[in-house]
C-alpha cells in the first residue's frame, strides 16, 4: 500500500491542478457481503490484493469531461494508469433524497 499511497497522492495533485472540486481514496475492507458479485471478483483482485476504489468530484459533467482530457494528456498519469484494470469512468449523483446526505 505505500506505493499505492505514493501514486494516489500524485494523482489527487494533477486531478486538482486541471480543476477537480475533490479526489478521494478508499481501501476496501468488507467486501465479501454475500450478495452479488463480490467487488474483489468483480475487479479482478488476485490473493493478496487489495481493492481500492477512488471518486473525484467535478461541477458538472462537461467540466468532468475537461478535466479528464487534460488529465489524459498528463505524462503522470499516464504512467500511473498503465495496465488493464484501471478505469475512468464516469457517475451521476444520485437523486436527491432523504438518504443522499451531502449530494448537491
Amino acid at each position: 500500500m505505500p506505493a499505492y499511497r505514493r501514486v494516489a497522492q500524485a494523482a489527487a495533485k494533477v486531478w486538482r491542478k486541471y480543476g477537480a472540486l475533490e479526489y478521494r481514496e478508499c481501501v476496501g475492507d468488507d467486501l465479501n457481503t454475500g450478495m452479488g458479485t463480490p467487488f474483489p471478483r468483480a475487479a479482478r483482485a488476485k490473493p493478496g490484493e487489495t481493492v481500492v476504489f477512488s471518486w473525484i468530484v467535478y461541477k458538472s459533467r462537461s467540466h468532468r469531461d475537461r478535466v479528464n482530457a487534460k488529465v489524459r494528456k498528463d505524462p503522470h498519469v499516464l504512467r500511473g494508469l498503465q495496465g488493464d484494470r484501471g478505469r475512468l469512468t464516469g457517475w451521476a449523483p444520485p437523486p436527491t433524497v432523504g438518504l443522499a446526505v451531502g449530494v448537491p
